[in-house]
């Protein structure tokens, strides 16, 4: 069957269709550790990531889109209505594994999605009612890399809760419709992905979908998928390997370094975030401690993060990194700030709280936060804290991690808004 990965483009689409819980080390079939096919509702998945674009490159940056295919794995089909709502948007991310730690390099706007051609590269395809306003039962949709990476079709991240699936249209359009080549797209540092400049580097992408009636179904959480890419020397990106079905990107690190542990951590009743680390011995006497945070589709957030220590734990090379928002986003892009209190027993990193900025540097869904350091002490299992941004309850979580400190033994001054303290 022919689709639109050969044939269709914005205007040629109109004319096929009118012709038409806890994870722990290892990989999975699917984010929530569900199988990703037989679920109840409307349930849209990433099938494929089958291509890239390069866009080129403007001051010191260079922009990339992502090709996406979607499958609906549910037993309804799912709403697909062009100039509305019930549509779903498509966030694309860009990921570089180097020296043993996975960071994100760059994220896309989220490109509105506006038509189904409801093919069979996934299932046995059953034809909606209303056709291509919806994608039907076991049916797929592709998007290019092009059209994913059109800009007059991309709205920001800003405007979406992704654990709803609710957004705003008309959407705004990246620098107001002031374009350059960076506009809305996966924008990365040149430098991050020039091959003579990151020797051993290995690099992946991602796709996550989110809409209302998927996420009112409860099957948000195996919308994300990755796939491994290479970086040529006129810095196009070209597929390796096959797409991860329902598996977000920081499994990827994982997958190729097995002593790193990733689990989720579910907000309750909301949404997810994943942790990932691992220890390294360093060989003198320090460990490296590595911490990779990701939001899957928590609308509330994260502003905080901290890790256990020992009183008098030595705590040397500490750092962080984020990925920047961009083309108009309104969130402030200053680094989070690291502070060490062998007192209390932590270390930890913080943006202001919601009371404070609620445009603040938080760690909002579809990105990735790094954190680091060396410790003078072997690593056992301790509880770490990620500070809830938006208010809530409850206003942290305490996932088990690895740490320089078993956990459980002292108090944490946590910030949030009613001021309380949080014991680990």
């Amino acid at each position: 069957m022919t689709t639109k990965k050969s044939v269709c483009g914005i205007l040629i689409k109109s004319l096929c269709v009118a012709a038409l819980v806890v994870l722990w080390a290892g990989s999975a079939s699917a984010a929530d550790g569900k199988s990703t096919e037989g679920a109840v509702g409307p349930d849209v998945v990433v099938f494929d990531l089958y291509g890239t674009e390069y866009w080129g490159s403007s001051n010191d940056s260079s922009a990339y889109s992502v090709a996406t295919e979607s499958c609906n794995r549910g037993d309804v089909p799912v709403e697909w209505v062009s100039g509305t709502n019930e549509h779903p948007v498509i966030a694309q991310n860009l990921y570089r594994l180097k020296e043993g730690r996975f960071e994100q390099l760059g994220q896309s706007w989220l490109k509105h999605g506006f038509l189904s051609i409801n093919g069979s590269a996934c299932d046995t395809c059953i034809q909606p009612p209303n056709g291509g306003a919806q994608l039907g039962v076991g049916c797929s949709d592709p998007y290019s890399a092009g059209l994913n990476g059109s800009q007059g079709l991309l709205g920001p991240r800003s405007e979406v809760n992704a654990f709803t699936g609710e957004f705003p249209m008309p959407h705004s359009l990246p620098d107001g419709g002031a374009y350059t080549v960076l506009s809305g797209r996966i924008q990365v540092a040149t430098d991050d992905v020039t091959p003579a400049m990151n020797t051993g580097a290995l690099y992946f992408i991602e796709g996550q979908y989110v809409t209302q009636d998927d996420a009112g179904a409860d099957n948000g959480l195996n919308n994300a998928a990755y796939r491994k890419v290479n970086v040529a020397a006129n810095l196009d990106l070209t597929l390796d390997g096959a797409t991860q079905e329902s598996v977000p990107a920081i499994f990827a690190w994982n997958a190729e370094e097995p002593t790193v542990t990733v689990r989720k951590v579910d907000v309750p009743s909301e949404g997810s975030f994943y942790i990932a680390h691992k220890a390294t011995d360093n060989g003198n006497g320090t460990w490296r401690y590595e911490y990779a945070l990701f939001n899957l589709n928590s609308h509330r957030s994260a502003w905080s993060f901290a890790v256990p220590i020992e009183g008098d734990t030595v705590i040397t090379n500490a750092g962080f990194r984020d990925v920047d928002s961009h083309s108009g986003e309104p969130y402030d892009p200053t680094d989070w700030t690291i502070t060490v209190d062998n007192g209390a027993g932590w270390i930890s990193w913080s943006t202001d709280d919601f009371a404070t900025n609620e445009d603040a540097n938080a760690l909002r869904w579809g990105t990735m936060y790094n954190f680091w350091f060396d410790a003078d002490a072997s690593p056992q299992t301790g509880g770490a804290q990620i500070g809830l941004f938006r208010p809530g309850s409850p206003s942290s979580l305490e996932p088990m991690v690895l740490a320089p400190r078993a956990g459980g033994s002292f108090i944490f001054a946590d910030g949030f808004e009613n001021g309380d303290t949080t014991a680990w």
